[in-house]
């Protein structure tokens, strides 16, 4: 059985339906990249698998268990980590509060992830909503480390960054994927960067997924159908 497997999925925002039948799987250790054009329900998808939204109809297994019927913060100990899309830091607490607030037991603490992201041990004393925009999205994805994940989710966890912040992030995220056995999903659009750690791709196109493959796969015809503007 996959480590997190989605079958069937539907589900609305009250009588608006946004998800008509998503199915995806990952095992342990693997990356997927989530995509699509916007709109198309990503992060509907994301909601549905951290508990942030009930489906109405299919499956939601994640290691070993169906987890259809749990709460999101009991699907959080059972080890997903979410760094959400905008980042939404505690600003009025420091970078330290944040991590310290997320704490669980297990590898990462703030040794590890000052490793993965040293400017937030420089900033340690530092209020959160003073950070610059990539701070504050590497200091989401150590939050979101701290709980000692087996699952991390990174919803849009570049968009809007400057391109040195960027590559600073994507670095760390194939610093990851060949350091941990952490199950990935990654939700961007950026095909180059997601060319060097994902291992298969999903697309969505309304709601349901269209195409699921490696990412050397995804071919220019592929690209211009569902990604393309």
């Amino acid at each position: 059985m996959s480590f997190l497997s989605l079958q069937g999925i539907t589900a609305s925002y009250g009588a608006s339906q946004a998800l008509f039948g998503i199915d995806l799987s990952l095992d342990e250790g693997e990356v997927i990249a989530l995509m699509g054009r916007n709109g198309m329900g990503k992060s509907t998808t994301i909601k549905v698998i951290c508990r942030m939204l009930k489906h109405s109809a299919g499956t939601v297994h994640f290691a070993g268990r169906d987890i259809g019927n749990l709460p999101s913060h009991k699907a959080a100990k059972m080890g997903l980590g979410l760094v959400p899309e905008g980042r939404r830091c505690f600003t009025n607490l420091t970078v330290y509060e944040n991590l310290y607030a997320s704490a669980r037991p297990g590898e990462w603490d703030f040794d590890k992830v000052h490793s993965l992201f040293p400017r937030l041990g420089e900033r340690s004393d530092q209020l959160a909503g003073s950070l610059s925009g990539g701070e504050q999205q590497m200091l989401a994805i150590g939050r979101a480390l701290m709980t000692n994940p087996s699952l991390l989710i990174l919803d849009e966890a570049t968009e809007g960054l400057a391109p040195v912040v960027r590559q600073e992030i994507w670095t760390a995220i194939a610093t990851l994927k060949q350091t941990t056995n952490l199950s990935i999903i990654v939700v961007d659009k950026t095909i180059s960067e997601l060319r060097q750690i994902a291992d298969k791709v999903v697309i969505l196109e309304r709601g349901k997924s269209v195409w699921t493959g490696g990412i050397d796969a995804l071919t220019s015809d592929l690209k211009d159908q569902y990604l393309g503007v």
